[in-house]
């Protein structure tokens, strides 16, 4: 079961009211609809975040170029020029 704590915040009229008619048109509150926006929020940066990281160990691990860690060519050769 999850636990809950209450904050308070300040946000300007006009936008209650608007957050309120969508929380009716949604049959829900605002404190409902609040949490899944910032569950939505905090999910897409943990996600961001392991991307992010899975990235880093890619680019630290370097990739296979078939190569052998050799250059078997030369830029004149990659720029010819007809």
């Amino acid at each position: 079961m999850r636990e809950y704590q209450n904050i308070t915040l300040s946000l300007p009229k006009e936008l209650i009211q608007k957050v309120k008619h969508i929380a009716v048109e949604r049959n829900t509150s605002i404190s409902a609809l609040l949490t899944s926006l910032l569950e939505e929020l905090v999910n897409r940066e943990e996600s961001y975040q392991k991307v992010y990281l899975q990235h880093l160990k890619l680019l630290e691990e370097g990739f296979d170029l078939g190569t052998g860690g050799a250059i078997t060519w030369r830029r004149e050769d990659l720029y010819e020029r007809k």
